[in-house]
């Protein structure tokens, strides 16, 4: 039940802030409000892949989460089967989204250089640790 409720009260922010238009006045604040939006967002999903626990059969997974100016996700997002993956995937769908909609709009730059993904994960006191 939190978990849809979670998700449903992200969606409306999403659907909220992809309805809303900037005038020239309104980039900034915009784009500073949008920043605090992603912060606490990205929060909360790293939370739920934290509580992710390997071990008994659930397998260690990665997924690219968050959007470079220059393209290409900013990291990977550690987490293991045992949570609700395609919540998960959904969530870091929409946030990586919404940070590619923040990136164009209030005209951020970042390096180009491209995070490198797990080749493989161990698994030490029930957290899926990744191997590079």
């Amino acid at each position: 039940m939190k978990r849809t409720t979670l998700i449903l009260g992200f969606a409306s922010l999403f659907i909220l802030l992809t309805a809303m238009k900037c005038d020239k006045d309104d980039t900034a604040d915009y784009c500073e409000n949008t920043k605090l939006e992603l912060l606490e967002f990205k929060t909360s999903i790293e939370s739920l892949a934290n509580t992710s626990v390997c071990g008994g059969g659930f397998e260690c997974r990665y997924i690219s989460f968050g959007s470079k100016p220059c393209g290409g996700p900013w990291d990977f997002l550690i987490y293991s089967t045992s949570i609700d993956t395609l919540t998960l995937q959904s969530l870091v769908a929409e946030y990586n989204q919404m940070e590619a909609n923040y990136n164009l709009n209030c005209n951020m730059a970042s390096d180009c250089s491209t995070p490198q993904p797990p080749v493989g994960f161990e698994c030490e006191n029930n957290q899926c640790i990744p191997v590079y």
